[in-house]
């Protein structure tokens, strides 16, 4: 099975509804992930609540969108600086094409 990184939320969900009774391949099954990767959400849980899950997983949202919105300023910024030198060389083609036509 492929390596997934699931949020903290997602994992107290998981560690939730086993601890509610749902089966385990219901849960494996609604989360798309292994019976093995629950049981050690469950084992983790079970050993200090208050810390499970602390530092692994997804960023939290507000973290993922600041990520997000910072990969999309990067992106931006290879475009503009794209379109600036193809407007460059645009305006040196006119320029040139410019200087042709007057000499004739």
């Amino acid at each position: 099975m492929k390596h997934k990184n699931f949020s903290k939320e997602v994992k107290l969900l998981a560690v939730r509804d086993l601890q509610s009774g749902k089966p385990i391949a219901e849960i494996c099954r609604e989360y798309v992930t292994d019976s093995n990767t629950v049981r050690r959400w469950k084992r983790e849980y079970d050993k200090n609540p208050s810390a499970a899950f602390s530092g692994k997983g997804v960023a939290s949202t507000l973290e993922a969108k600041y990520a997000q919105a910072e990969r999309m300023i990067g992106q931006q910024s290879l475009e503009i600086d794209f379109l600036k030198k193809a407007l460059q060389k645009l305006e040196d083609l006119q320029a040139e094409q410019r200087l042709t036509r007057s000499s004739e």
